[in-house]
């Protein structure tokens, strides 16, 4: 019987993908738990009526606490990153497995609640960016450069978005500089060039650049990253396809076989703390070159 999964934050786009992914078409490889969307929380509105029609979901709701005790686990996608705590806990501690789809929290408390509730209920919890697990990301983190020196990632981000500013599209790149770049992020520093914000800080001994790219009415800049090391560098587009959803769709999945969280408390904290210091600091006076 294929594990009852109940999705919150239907306002994101990811949100059609993953019922794509698990209802119309799903995703089956060896190693994968089968699972199905069977539950939307949201408004009785167009939009969940559609995506449910499409996926053939049964379930609207309008809170997520109401489905405790008939769902297997939560999928947490909501824009606005300051929701999640919110939506995520109950479930934590009910020791319910819970993906939060990027950014973990808008805020660093925020996010430590989330872990400490998975804790209490001793209940997998994981969260990132799909960029982190797309192909241009997994060659990038392959590359032989030798000694890390420098990371820089460029991608959109606007402060000034109603999702809790920085946090909601900031954090693919905050996420993928911390998969290239892994450890303690250290204190930032932030400047504006024109319509980006570039941060800067140490990890681990390396420099990583975060540019920040505010999105025009007419499209985005895309992801980028270069990474230099001791004997060589590699620089490239990280490409989202179609399906850029899915690597990081397998990588829930095997979570819920497994019951075995992809990444640690530090690693999903990292952006979140980097994050936070930016979006601190661009609410203040920023010096701009």
């Amino acid at each position: 019987m294929p594990l009852r999964i109940a999705l919150v934050g239907t306002e994101n786009s990811h949100a059609d993908h993953i019922v794509a992914h698990l209802n119309v078409d799903p995703v089956r490889e060896t190693g994968t738990a089968t699972a199905r969307i069977v539950a939307l929380v949201g408004a009785d509105d167009e939009r969940n009526r559609k995506l449910a029609a499409t996926g053939g979901i049964t379930q609207i709701v309008p809170t997520s606490a109401e489905l405790l005790g008939s769902v297997d686990a939560l999928i947490v996608t909501n824009r606005d990153g300051a929701l999640h705590r919110e939506h995520a806990v109950p479930f934590l501690e009910a020791g319910l497995p819970v993906w939060v789809d990027k950014p973990l929290a808008a805020s660093t408390a925020d996010a430590r609640a989330i872990l400490d509730a998975a804790r209490r209920g001793a209940a997998a919890v994981t969260s990132y960016s799909a960029v982190r697990w797309v192909a241009d990301a997994d060659a990038l983190a392959a590359a032989e450069v030798g000694e890390l020196q420098a990371v820089t990632v460029t991608g959109p981000a606007d402060p000034d978005s109603e999702y809790s500013g920085i946090f909601f599209y900031g954090i693919h790149a905050a996420d993928l500089a911390q998969r290239l770049a892994p450890g303690e992020p250290g204190p930032v520093t932030v400047e504006r060039v024109g319509s980006t914000v570039v941060v800067r800080y140490l990890c681990g001994g390396v420099l990583v650049t975060l540019q920040l790219v505010k999105p025009t009415d007419d499209g985005r800049v895309p992801f980028h990253a270069e990474i230099v090391g001791r004997t060589g560098l590699v620089s490239h587009d990280v490409r989202l396809d179609s399906e850029y959803v899915v690597p990081g769709l397998k990588v829930f999945l095997d979570m819920l076989e497994s019951g075995e969280r992809p990444l640690d408390d530090a690693t999903m904290l990292a952006p979140i703390t980097v994050l936070e210091q930016t979006h601190t600091i661009v609410g203040q006076t920023v010096q701009e070159v």
